[in-house]
C-alpha cells in the first residue's frame, strides 16, 4: 500500500458550510453562501420581527441581519464582534445570518440527509431540512427557504414566545 492510498480522502462534494449557534452544529448549502464576514454596523429597523436585529449597508446593498440565536430560542448575541455573518442568497435577495462561529466547509460523504424527527406541530417552523453527521457530531442543515419570508418566520417565533409567556 502506498502512502497516498493510506490517507483518508476528503469529501469531494464539500457542499455545506458548517457553523455553531450555542452548543449545536448547523450547516447551510454552500451554493447559497455569498460571503462569510465579520460583523459591520447595523441600523435597527423599527417594527421589524424579533429575529431581525436590523439592516446593514454592505457594498451598497441593504441586507436584513437575522440573529440565529434568537431564531432558535437562545439569548440574543450580546457581543456582535465575537460572531460571524454568513451572507446567503435566498430566492432573489441576500440575508445575513449571525452565527457564533463558522467551522468549516464539508460534505455528506455521499450519504443523504437524514429526516428531521417529527415532534408535533410547527415542524416547518424549525427551518431544518435534514440532519447529517460530520466528525462524529450531529449537524442540522438549515432550510433556507424558511428565511425567504422573514415576517412569517417571525410570526411563528412570536407565537411560540407568547405561548411560553401564557404558560408561565
Amino acid at each position: 500500500m502506498t502512502t497516498h492510498e493510506s490517507k483518508s480522502r476528503p469529501d469531494p462534494q464539500r457542499s455545506l458550510v458548517g457553523f455553531t449557534v450555542g452548543s449545536a452544529c448547523y450547516a447551510v448549502p454552500i451554493a447559497n453562501v455569498r460571503e462569510i464576514m465579520n460583523p459591520i454596523a447595523i441600523q435597527p429597523l423599527p417594527h421589524s420581527p424579533s429575529v431581525i436585529v436590523g439592516v446593514a449597508d454592505h457594498r451598497g446593498q441593504v441586507i436584513p441581519i437575522v440573529d440565529l440565536r434568537v431564531r432558535f430560542g437562545l439569548e440574543p448575541t450580546m457581543d456582535m464582534r465575537r460572531s460571524k455573518w454568513i451572507l446567503v442568497s435566498i430566492e432573489d435577495r441576500t440575508i445575513g445570518l449571525v452565527v457564533d462561529k463558522v467551522t468549516e466547509v464539508f460534505g455528506t460523504a455521499g450519504r443523504g440527509l437524514r429526516p428531521v424527527p417529527l415532534l408535533g406541530g410547527g415542524e416547518e417552523a424549525r427551518g431544518i431540512v435534514g440532519i447529517t453527521t460530520h466528525e462524529e457530531k450531529m449537524v442540522f442543515v438549515l432550510d433556507l427557504g424558511t428565511f425567504a419570508n422573514l415576517e412569517a418566520s417571525a410570526e411563528v417565533d412570536d407565537a411560540h414566545q407568547l405561548k411560553g409567556r401564557m404558560l408561565e
